[in-house]
């Protein structure tokens, strides 16, 4: 039976023990206690209750889970929703998690810093494999208070013009992105695997040589690195920080400041809240955030423009290019449109397309609608389809219960379940960016 039990140090920081479930609910948490409620709500409900400030996240058909303590179901119940206890959101870490290295946290988990110095090792080590490019800069880096860079890598076995900030070289691209939602812990460790399978598997492994020499593969591991800060500040305790370190709209305190990167791209924005501490804050204007800015600019940079203005242009089936924005969780492969319940003018490539990542990873395939059950604006994958006709879909990475579900996954799930199940389908978008719409 998959565990339920708080993080050992997340219960000693609040001297609590989480009690038997009675009834469903968990008896004798504290307010402050995070855990996964669930609760009954159509896609409007879904939609509101985001836009109310709640901490909307996927359910079930005709149900929404909701992060936090008892001080929030007690407003659920107050507004005539009915929650449920569902699942603790800290899983419980091994013993020897409690000696953790400098630069990881949560029994594992690398820091922003941990990433930057493995994207500069990689370039070092294979230098006619890998270059590293600064794409842009964090909220808090643009504002001179510390922050970081927006670090990505391009792998490749270079030839004149590989790797290269051009729309128009020979090779097709495969554009992988990690962790723009901070707290979404499992899916930076899996884009630095990704780089290494790569890398270091182009000496011996037939299937990376066989990419390397065929693509170019550009990865952002760490999309959100103010916001992975805040989240590493809370050590084997993370701070459930999804949103980036904007904290210029006032009211807001703790992991409710900031603005949602994957509502804040400028294709399709302006359908999320408007309140500056609900989780899916959109931010003040389309592109509004330099992590967005840096995001879209590099896709026009390396991909050219494939499909017209209309929502129903389709990119034609000669258009090249694939993308994949790694979230967590769910167990889903999300195709476009995410803005809209109407399916896009190419959803039959996308589902066969959507086939063959399930058939190394089992995700369901659907739309928005299909997935989670409500509507998302100004997404990544919206945009880099919308805009530019690329091949673009979401992966929610793990179940939503569990040892192994929700924003904070025991650290040996990464090895044992997730690098597994999505090795395939990595290799699969790869492989399938000379021709997505083909497949």
């Amino acid at each position: 039976m998959a565990s339920r039990s708080l993080s050992r140090l997340a219960l000693a920081a609040t001297g609590v023990v989480l009690s038997a479930l009675l009834g469903g609910t968990a008896a004798a948490q504290p307010a402050d206690t995070p855990v996964f409620w669930r609760v009954p709500a159509t896609a409007a409900q879904a939609h509101a209750l985001a836009a109310a400030g709640f901490d909307v996240e996927e359910g079930d058909a005709g149900t929404v889970s909701v992060v936090g303590g008892q001080a929030v179901a007690n407003r659920l119940r107050a507004l005539g929703y009915r929650p449920t206890f569902f699942d603790t959101v800290y899983k419980e870490l091994p013993a020897q998690a409690n000696s953790l290295a400098a630069d990881t946290f949560y029994g594992g988990y690398r820091t922003v810093t941990a990433h930057e110095n493995h994207l500069t090792a990689v370039a070092a080590a294979h230098p006619d494999l890998a270059t590293k490019y600064t794409i842009g800069q964090s909220w808090k880096k643009a504002q001179g208070q510390g922050g970081h860079d927006v670090q990505a890598i391009c792998l490749t076995k270079k030839q004149t013009g590989d790797c290269t900030l051009s729309t128009t070289s020979k090779k097709p691209k495969f554009f992988l992105m990690a962790q723009i939602h901070a707290r979404e812990l499992s899916t930076g460790e899996l884009a630095w695997r990704w780089i290494d399978y790569l890398a270091d598997g182009y000496a011996t492994d037939a299937t990376a040589k066989s990419i390397l020499d065929t693509t170019e593969v550009w990865v952002v591991p760490i999309s959100n690195p103010d916001g992975v800060d805040i989240v590493a500040s809370g050590g084997n305790s993370p701070k459930l920080q999804r949103k980036n370190a904007n904290n210029t709209r006032g009211g807001c305190s703790g992991t409710n400041i900031g603005v949602d990167l994957n509502r804040n791209s400028t294709f399709k924005w302006g359908g999320d809240s408007n309140s500056a501490c609900s989780e899916t804050y959109q931010g003040v204007s389309a592109g509004s955030e330099p992590e967005t800015q840096a995001l879209e600019k590099l896709a026009r940079a390396i991909f050219p423009d494939q499909r017209g203005t209309g929502n129903n242009d389709p990119a034609p089936s000669t258009a090249k290019g694939t993308m994949i924005t790694l979230h967590s969780y769910g167990n889903d492969i999300i195709i476009p449109w995410g803005f809209t319940q109407a399916t896009s003018p190419n959803d039959a490539q996308y589902r066969r397309l959507g086939a063959k990542y399930s058939a190394s990873n089992g995700y369901l395939v659907g739309t928005n609608e299909e997935t989670v059950g409500y509507d998302t604006s100004g997404t990544t994958d919206d945009f880099t389809y919308g805009e530019l006709g690329v091949a673009s879909v979401t992966f929610e990475v793990g179940g939503s219960s569990g040892t192994c579900g929700g924003f904070l996954p025991r650290y040996t799930c990464v090895d044992s379940t997730f690098w597994p199940k999505n090795k395939g389908a990595l290799v699969t978008a790869a492989k399938a960016a000379a021709a997505p719409y083909q497949q």
